[in-house]
């Protein structure tokens, strides 16, 4: 049996600290292991810890972009996920260019959080659809930040992700992938937009041309038909 995930909850409200704690701690392979008030008191902390998570609000009193600019040159290898309740373009830049890994609003479902979380702690990267909405309203093109990243490698689909776009490249529709895959719509939304956005593309046939391409489906699953 792998591992448990090690999670720091990192926020100014102790009420959000204590149900994130809760709901995580009901959840199989997470371990919580520490609920942190303020950005000092977390930098502070990070000098003897590395854990494999920080679930951070960067927006609230006590901490700020300098906040995750010190996580990261202080456990290079923990992913960091912003959960806030406010958000404008100009923060979500500021927060990705100082390492967030992934972005999500506080008033998003607990699925979608949860679903972030799983992303983030695996390797990938999550934007619930507000933020998405956010960065492409202001023209932000996240591929051309300079991230406070630690390494070259190339930024990849997740396993959700290709699970969801070979879905998408058979045909199916949200609902029918969100009941195949035991998810939310919106979620399912949140991964094509999230999909769309790591190719660069804008349209349903340029991601199914990459499936195919990649090898993830077969062109003989499906027809292509002109739009």
């Amino acid at each position: 049996m792998s591992a448990s995930i090690s999670i720091a909850i990192a926020d100014s409200s102790p009420v959000f600290r204590y149900g994130l704690k809760s709901i995580l701690d009901a959840k199989p392979g997470y371990n919580v292991v520490a609920e942190i008030e303020t950005g000092e008191d977390l930098e502070s902390w990070l000098k003897s810890n590395k854990p494999d998570l920080i679930v951070m609000d960067c927006l609230a009193s006590g901490f700020s972009v300098d906040t995750v600019v010190a996580c990261s040159r202080l456990s290079k290898k923990t992913r960091l996920l912003a959960i806030t309740s406010s958000h404008s373009g100009q923060s979500i830049v500021n927060a990705l260019r100082a390492g967030i890994t992934s972005y999500v609003k506080k008033d998003c479902s607990m699925d979608e959080v949860l679903e972030a979380i799983e992303e983030t702690s695996n390797g990938g990267t999550f934007f619930c659809g507000q933020i998405l909405g956010a960065i492409q309203a202001e023209n932000i093109d996240v591929s051309d930040l300079e991230l406070a990243n630690y390494t070259c490698d190339p930024i990849l689909l997740t396993e959700r992700e290709i699970e969801v776009l070979t879905h998408i490249s058979e045909g199916k529709t949200n609902v029918q992938i969100a009941e195949k895959l035991f998810l939310s719509s919106h979620t399912v939304n949140t991964h094509r937009k999230n999909i769309m956005q790591k190719l660069g593309v804008n349209n349903t046939a340029s991601m199914v041309m990459y499936a195919v391409k990649s090898g993830f489906v077969s062109p003989n699953r499906f027809l292509f038909t002109n739009s």
